[in-house]
């Protein structure tokens, strides 16, 4: 159930339903560990979508996501969610979370995804009319 989804699928929920956030569709690098400096695994639009991403979720802008910006970013796309869901989604973080460790989370959802020409390619396959639909 929907209920059950876990953390590891909110922020890209999130980006994914929020209207004003728009990752670009230029080429990008693929998240990759990089040391200790999570800012290097990212290039600078990345990271700047990152930002705005953060700032939607961040409701009462004080620089941390808790459970309570996470209820009030759900309730402004409409979405009710109980506590035992929010608790869910911040269960890997140790608290709320910051920029960084927001950014820190997120290479390390996106580190072993598909890149976007392997997806348009996989999808393609399906798509023996060429007509962008499957």
């Amino acid at each position: 159930s929907t209920q059950s989804t876990g953390s590891n699928e909110f922020f890209v929920q999130c980006l994914l339903l929020h209207p004003v956030v728009k990752m670009s569709k230029a080429k990008r690098k693929k998240p990759q560990r990089s040391g200790s400096n999570v800012f290097a695994i990212f290039d600078q639009q990345q990271i700047q979508e990152f930002k705005e991403a953060f700032k939607i979720i961040d409701q009462d802008r004080d620089g941390f996501i808790s459970e309570k910006d996470l209820k009030d970013m759900w309730a402004s796309l409409g979405v009710i969610k109980d506590d035992a869901f929010l608790s869910e989604m911040m269960k890997d973080a140790s608290g709320p979370l910051n920029f960084t460790k927001f950014l820190t989370f997120m290479g390390e959802k996106l580190q072993n995804t598909d890149t976007d020409d392997t997806l348009t390619s996989a999808f393609q396959t399906f798509d023996d009319a060429n007509t962008g639909l499957v």
